[in-house]
């Protein structure tokens, strides 16, 4: 075996033979930064990028003792590999959770089984309606307010469970020369526009540059961001993956893809407006060696830069500050399964390649990768530390974006109901009812919010009393209530929101979180249209037209 850089001793060809390696090279060519080049007349010529421990061994079992390796810049392995296995790398990004494990999939929306099972609730009731009306309308009437006052309980009690003094992990700390290295993916799409703020928050990042692997993942034909990714002139931590287009043409199939590539001994994610705290990637690899390894995941805070844009955006602030300073954590004390957010989580890379990484078919894929980690024995812990990004500043991008988050919400509920017992199995009683409450209580309090509404003015108009006797309950009275307590609940859980920031100057428009949660309503009425129509459509939400607020 020999060792020569590409134009010294040896010329490697424009590009490598295909038929020098099979797809079963694929892990460990790019485990090991290789790839089969060319024949020579006194054996074969290996391109290799960097070092790396156990890679002669491999070369060695593989191909022989005749090899010469020839040393060549990593962009230039990294797209010989990706021509090499395109085909392979994409079907594993839309694949291979499916394969491995179908029922984990939302690749199938509904089963048989739940579809005969809500088929028979609704002939049900329609023939409720038909023959026993009022008790029928009294019955519904009074599950969606248990269910809606009950999402509303559940969310104070979170909320007075989260509002306890952070977990502070006992961390050690880490010499700059025991850093783990650490990737970065960033899924990019139509964000030409975002590059240079991008990278300037990349840049920021108080961590080793030697010690970062920080991927831009593209779609192959979004020709626009490319060339504003190569107009950059990145340093040699970054590097572009190019994602071939497949269908479903989602951010967490893009993931997939990119994960092959991941050097890292942790993976985070970030979105192309995020804008983490400097010190993110220290704090998160010093709590994970703090922490058992089935610690699969970490989930840093989220919030806004641009909270004090209009008054939407001041909403989306206080929704933000309540789910991820209050709920998350408060789930986290609870130690029951996790939704993640969409972005700053924080992974072990190894875990993640052991689960199939992200879900291409759910749209809100950080929600189910955290309850499937917690089926299949992993934990996930929020931390301190926030990612500030950018909320939609117009009632249309919020609408979309929120519409899809309800529509994963939806997805991740009957992924994993489609077998009660064994989510009650892996999770626990606790368990179980928390995914009820948080996952199921998410969309269904947003479906019975603008129901309860119509029954309410409804009944103002066509007085109906649902309950004879003493009880003299008309459907006014529980509408009323409903709408009134829950409304209650919805405002003093907004204003609590902003106290862990300081930001009190946003209490006042809590007063408008009815408003807000009838517009989430809408949402969760057109996300569930989606499910039936277009469940893997993925609405792209646009970027760059926030105002930076000072933090």
């Amino acid at each position: 075996m020999s060792f020569a850089r590409a134009g010294a001793d040896v010329r490697l060809a424009l590009r490598p033979d295909a038929t020098l390696s099979t797809l079963r090279d694929l892990d460990p060519c790019l485990r090991y930064g290789v790839l089969p080049w060319q024949r020579a007349a006194n054996g074969l010529v290996i391109a290799a990028s960097g070092a790396a421990p156990g890679r002669a061994a491999w070369l060695r079992a593989r191909f022989g003792n005749e090899l010469h390796i020839v040393a060549i810049s990593r962009p230039r392995l990294m797209r010989a590999i990706e021509a090499r296995f395109q085909t392979r790398l994409s079907r594993n990004a839309v694949h291979a959770l499916a394969r491995a494990t179908p029922a984990l999939s939302a690749r199938r929306v509904v089963t048989r089984g739940q579809a005969f099972v809500f088929i028979a609730a609704l002939a049900t009731i329609c023939c409720g309606f038909a023959l026993w009306p009022r008790p029928t309308i009294g019955f519904l009437a009074g599950l969606l307010t248990l269910l809606f006052i009950a999402n509303i309980a559940f969310r104070l009690a979170l909320v007075l469970i989260g509002a306890e003094e952070p977990r502070r992990f006992a961390r050690t700390p880490i010499n700059r020369d025991d850093l783990p290295l650490y990737t970065v993916l960033v899924p990019l799409y139509r964000e030409a526009n975002m590059l240079a703020p991008l990278v300037h928050a990349l840049r920021r990042l108080a961590y080793p540059p030697e010690k970062l692997d920080i991927k831009l993942v593209i779609e192959a034909d979004d020709h626009g961001t490319l060339r504003a990714a190569m107009a950059q002139e990145l340093p040699p931590w970054f590097e572009i993956v190019r994602v071939p287009p497949s269908h479903p043409r989602t951010k967490p199939k893009a993931c997939n893809y990119a994960l092959a590539f991941a050097r890292g001994e942790f993976t985070v994610i970030f979105d192309a407006e995020d804008r983490p705290e400097p010190d993110q990637l220290t704090r998160a690899a010093a709590a994970f060696r703090a922490l058992p390894p089935d610690y699969g995941c970490l989930q840093a805070r989220l919030n806004f830069y641009n909270r004090d844009q209009n008054w939407l955006t001041r909403l989306f602030a206080l929704d933000y500050a309540l789910w991820f300073d209050y709920l998350l954590p408060g789930l986290d004390r609870l130690g029951v399964p996790l939704p993640l957010g969409g972005t700053s989580n924080h992974f072990r890379t190894a875990h993640l390649r052991a689960i199939h990484g992200w879900d291409p078919f759910n749209v809100t894929e950080d929600a189910d990768i955290g309850i499937r980690m917690a089926r299949l024995g992993l934990k996930v812990a929020t931390f301190e530390s926030t990612t500030f990004e950018e909320a939609a500043s117009t009632l249309r991008a919020w609408f979309q974006q929120r519409s899809r988050w309800l529509k994963g919400y939806m997805q991740t509920w009957l992924v994993h109901m489609r077998n009660p017992l064994a989510l009650y199995r892996h999770g626990g009683l606790r368990g179980f009812i928390a995914f009820q409450l948080f996952i199921a209580g998410t969309f269904l309090s947003a479906l019975s919010n603008l129901v309860l509404w119509c029954a309410f003015g409804l009944s103002f108009f066509v007085p109906l009393q649902i309950f004879d006797g003493a009880l003299g309950l008309t459907l006014t009275h529980l509408s009323s209530a409903s709408l009134i307590a829950g409304n209650a609940g919805f405002i003093y859980l907004a204003m609590l929101g902003p106290y862990r920031r300081g930001w009190l100057e946003l209490v006042p428009f809590a007063l408008l979180a009815p408003v807000y949660w009838l517009l989430v309503s809408a949402a969760a009425y057109h996300s569930l249209a989606q499910l039936l129509t277009r469940p893997f459509y993925w609405a792209k939400t646009p970027h760059g037209f926030g105002r930076c607020t000072p933090s």
